[in-house]
């Protein structure tokens, strides 16, 4: 791939690339995180779900796949967030990627052990508490992207920009990106590094069902539905199970997923089939058409940045596309 790109996001990672394993519940865990830094990107093991024991377990792992850094993401409002700090802490884990809550409530003794955090933001006033509450950078995720997002339907062209103005710390860009084009854009527009995690599930290596992967590559622009609008939004692939959700009225559905923690009960990484799971996925589906490795995916991503800063450069110095 050449060499290392060097910025506050590659600095604060220690990865030669800024781009970010986006964390999903049950599917980033130690094999697939350890996969992404192998390649020059930063993994991060989603901790939602997994017990004390079981983090442990997955953290180990990832060590023993890979010599580089990988991060844990704790979601703040889930009952083993503190468990989740606490054994970060404890195995030497540098890194933090809280989301999903106030970062504050944990900012104290994950500083105080010497720790990094990244925050999750879906808006201005969110990424302004976050710098305030001391976290090192904030991912701004859109509202085009997959699994839990926020509530304002902000997209990322337009939240980048305003966070990237708007805060002394650095901007990784989340949602809406899954090529080399979109990762230049999101620089363009003032992010210092990009989080992505449908393009991730379209790899080999990536621990979910065939029919997850065959569905993602089949999926057009259109086929992401927002389920849980009030409660705890997330998009997901459209099938029949979800049909059903959201066929059933927004408060009844809301309802549901928060019965289900989240519609939790059919989540992908917890079985079912292409029409009984819920697949978290954003609307860079339509952009995706096969499944590849992970080194491949990493090695497009920057080969087509390049390759795209060129033709940009060829225009802006009068040359021909």
């Amino acid at each position: 791939m050449g060499n290392s790109w060097k910025n506050r996001i590659t600095d604060l990672l220690e990865c030669d690339y800024p781009i970010i394993l986006g964390p999903m519940r049950l599917i980033t865990l130690g094999s697939m995180a350890a996969c992404i830094s192998n390649a020059g990107g930063f993994g991060v093991i989603g901790a939602s779900g997994l017990s004390r024991e079981k983090l442990v377990e997955e953290i180990k792992l990832a060590r023993s796949l890979t010599d580089k850094p990988v991060g844990v993401n704790i979601p703040v409002y889930r009952s083993n967030a503190q468990d989740a700090v606490e054994v970060s802490i404890d195995m030497g884990i540098k890194t933090l990627y809280t989301s999903a809550g106030d970062p504050a409530k944990f900012i104290d003794k994950i500083k105080s052990a010497g720790l990094k955090v990244i925050h999750k933001v879906s808006n201005l006033s969110m990424a302004r508490k976050a710098q305030a509450a001391g976290v090192d950078a904030v991912v701004a995720m859109g509202f085009e992207a997959g699994g839990h997002i926020g509530r304002e339907g902000i997209t990322t062209f337009c939240l980048i920009p305003v966070l990237a103005q708007s805060l002394k710390i650095p901007v990784i860009a989340s949602g809406g990106i899954g090529d080399g084009n979109g990762l230049l854009a999101a620089l363009a527009l003032g992010a210092e590094g990009v989080e992505i995690g449908t393009r991730f599930v379209a790899t080999n290596e990536c621990p979910v069902p065939p029919f997850f992967k065959e569905s993602l590559c089949a999926a057009e622009l259109n086929s992401t539905v927002v389920l849980g609008k009030e409660a705890m939004p997330i998009r997901v692939l459209k099938n029949k199970i979800v049909e059903q959700a959201a066929g059933i009225g927004e408060a009844k559905t809301d309802q549901v997923m928060v019965q289900q923690g989240n519609a939790d009960a059919l989540y992908v990484g917890e079985g079912g089939n292409k029409h009984t799971a819920v697949m978290p996925c954003g609307q860079v589906a339509g952009l995706i058409s096969n499944v590849s490795t992970v080194s491949d995916v990493l090695s497009e991503m920057i080969n087509g940045t390049k390759s795209a800063l060129d033709r940009i450069n060829r225009m802006t110095s009068g040359g021909k596309l």
